[in-house]
């Protein structure tokens, strides 16, 4: 994967984590359309804390490999 395309996808990734933590996305996306952003059957059930905390802790693994692919593009191959 290019880097140009590996710097796309990790803004639209970090724009998505914005929208989500600050601006109300984990307060929309309480109830039933989790289950379409989260990788977790019971996520239908969970509160806007929750939600925030799971897409914290994806987004800062996300960042660990977006860093990683920077210096090593042998990184940034999908798997």
């Amino acid at each position: 994967m290019s880097l140009s395309v590996w710097l796309l996808l990790f803004a639209a990734d970090t724009m998505f984590a914005y929208w989500l933590l600050r601006r109300g996305g984990a307060e929309w996306m309480e109830g039933w359309k989790a289950l379409f952003f989260v990788d977790w059957l019971h996520a239908a059930f969970w509160n806007a804390a929750q939600i925030k905390l799971y897409f914290l802790c994806l987004w800062i693994v996300h960042a660990l490999w977006f860093a990683l692919g920077l210096f090593m593009p042998e990184a940034r191959a999908l798997p």
